[in-house]
């Protein structure tokens, strides 16, 4: 087996118009029939349709969009979100899942998404990959009333984007696909953002450098997209090609190490357009930290939860080749997992962290990296480090943090004018 093509046989299982879906089934109603919009009657026709039936989508209504957008000719009812409902009904989908895997071979991606690896299953229950998403399909309706879609795959990634791409549109509802599946269904997705792990603002990025289809950046010169991405830019080469090394058994590794964190509930919705603001921010507070105890990191954490009413997110992590504090490095990567997977939806928490600490002293220069060093910028960091830590947190601000979108002043006199 080539150890950068992995043969496992991976599930990755969606439980379709989720929030929609469980409404429907405690009004029993069909939602393939009936049309229903998960949204906030309270906003008005301005608030975000949070999920729409499978009959509403077959009509062009699509799901996290606004209620206006719904054309005045199709009628609809509005049901108000319930995330206890939400949150029982898939609670129930997990039991399912556990009782034909262990729980280290299943990772909860979201609320309504899981992947299984049933590599090691099949010859028990003497059945294909196939057979068994069958059958646990089958049981999840049987059991919930809910019905969902499973990509098969060798990867996480196949069978992730099998899903996404082909089995909804299955009429059992299961797509599997192989790495000789990778030229003929991988790479002629268009847009770009039709593909898992790249978003609207990754979609712009990739067009700038003119790529427009997965097969394009497959054959992009990888070195190209890791100047422009760093790490980041590898791994979307990787997936492009339908490379991924990532196993679920490496979600489940519970060993800690030394990390800074940071996060923040925002008072009001931010988007793509002043969450730079806040992201900024909270990175001065973290290299703040790292500084004064004289630590580096290698890996960062960053990730973004919308309002309470959509009660999602996403929060990924990037490992370094160098470790650093710089507030600009550490910025850059922020909004690189930022491009990729943000969705267009308003903004309540920010997280980041810093792990994998090393000491300062310990930190090994790349001689093959042409960005030049920072040592001009570090100095200007500790020199503010130190009026800061002397005269308080306000003593010297930056412009943003005086825009009505900045919270560091506010969070600056509720947590002290020193630093600790």
């Amino acid at each position: 087996m080539n150890e950068m093509y992995p043969e496992r046989n991976i599930l990755c299982i969606d439980l379709k118009s989720f929030f929609a879906s469980c409404e429907c089934v405690e009004r029993g109603l069909n939602p393939f029939t009936y049309p229903l919009v998960v949204a906030n009657k309270k906003q008005g026709q301005g608030a975000i349709t949070l999920a729409v039936t499978p009959y509403l989508k077959s009509l062009g209504v699509k799901s996290r969009g606004r209620l206006y957008e719904i054309k005045p000719n199709i009628k609809y009812f509005i049901a108000s979100p319930r995330m206890d409902l939400y949150i029982k009904k898939s609670k129930e989908v997990i039991n399912i899942y556990l009782n034909f895997v262990s729980i280290e071979d299943l990772h909860i991606y979201s609320i309504d998404e899981c992947f299984l690896d049933v590599t090691h299953y099949l010859k028990m229950y003497k059945m294909t990959d196939e057979e068994l998403a069958k059958k646990i399909l089958a049981t999840i309706y049987n059991q919930t009333g809910l019905t969902a879609t499973c990509g098969i795959g060798p990867n996480m990634l196949l069978a992730k984007i099998a899903m996404d791409i082909e089995a909804k549109h299955n009429k059992n509802n299961i797509a599997k696909w192989n790495y000789n599946d990778i030229k003929d269904k991988l790479w002629p997705i268009t847009p770009l953002s039709n593909m898992w792990g790249i978003g609207k603002r990754m979609e712009k990025n990739l067009n700038n450098l003119g790529i427009y289809k997965v097969g394009e950046l497959a054959m992009t010169d990888k070195n190209i997209l890791k100047d422009k991405f760093g790490v980041i830019g590898l791994e979307l080469w990787n997936h492009a090609n339908g490379i991924d090394l990532s196993i679920i058994k490496d979600y489940k590794n519970s060993t800690k190490s030394e990390s800074y964190s940071h996060s923040q509930v925002l008072f009001k919705d931010y988007n793509e357009n002043n969450i730079k603001i806040i992201i900024n921010e909270m990175i001065e507070v973290l290299t703040t930290r790292l500084r004064k105890n004289n630590k580096l990191t290698k890996c960062i954490g960053f990730g973004i939860g919308y309002s309470k009413e959509i009660d999602n997110g996403f929060y990924h992590t990037i490992k370094l080749d160098v470790a650093t504090d710089s507030n600009s490095e550490i910025f850059k990567y922020c909004l690189i997992i930022f491009d990729r997977f943000y969705e267009n939806l308003p903004i309540r928490k920010v997280s980041i962290s810093l792990a994998n600490l090393e000491k300062k002293e310990n930190k090994q220069l790349n001689f093959f990296d042409n960005t030049p060093l920072e040592h001009k910028n570090i100095d200007i960091n500790e020199q503010i480090d130190e009026i800061k830590n002397k005269f308080g947190k306000n003593s010297l601000l930056k412009a943003t943090n005086l825009l009505n979108d900045s919270t560091a002043i506010e969070r600056n006199k509720k947590i002290g004018g020193h630093y600790a």
